[in-house]
């Protein structure tokens, strides 16, 4: 893998999960409800009995968020590479909306293996979610297509 792929990658992960995080905190804000991942991940990590000090389960949590961003980019990124799927506009959108869903399933797994779910609405949680990956795979391909 040369440089400017690593870069594209890079670029588009960090643009993307950005993007799609601001969105979730926008909604959050705006809903009065707790639909930021970085924060429900912190809770996950706590729940679980992970034995670190608090700053480094926020630190991890964020981490977490940003390396899940980077292997759906990965995903995304192979799958042009090898031409499975066109680089285009509707694609961005479709591999949004894929992982929209894979990432409900992700936190509805999550939740289950948590003692005590957070109190949360978790529709409306699973509703923003799906749209906040849609505006992921849209700015992933954004950013991945400056670099070609």
């Amino acid at each position: 893998m040369n440089l400017n792929i690593l870069l594209q990658i890079i670029s588009s992960t960090i643009a993307a999960t950005s993007v799609m995080t601001l969105f979730s905190y926008a909604i959050s804000e705006s809903a009065r409800k707790l639909y930021k991942e970085p924060v429900l991940l912190t809770y996950v990590l706590h729940s679980l009995k992970i034995e670190v000090k608090p700053a480094l389960k926020v630190f991890l949590a964020w981490f977490l968020h940003y390396l899940i961003g980077l292997a759906f980019v990965v995903i995304y990124h192979f799958l042009w590479v090898y031409e499975i799927v066109e680089i285009s506009w509707p694609a961005a959108f479709f591999f949004g909306a894929v992982s929209g869903i894979v990432g409900i399933l992700g936190w509805m797994l999550l939740f289950k293996i948590v003692p005590q779910k957070p109190n949360i609405d978790f529709k409306g949680y699973y509703a923003q979610l799906f749209v906040a990956h849609i505006f992921f795979g849209i700015t992933a391909f954004a950013v991945y297509i400056l670099f070609i």
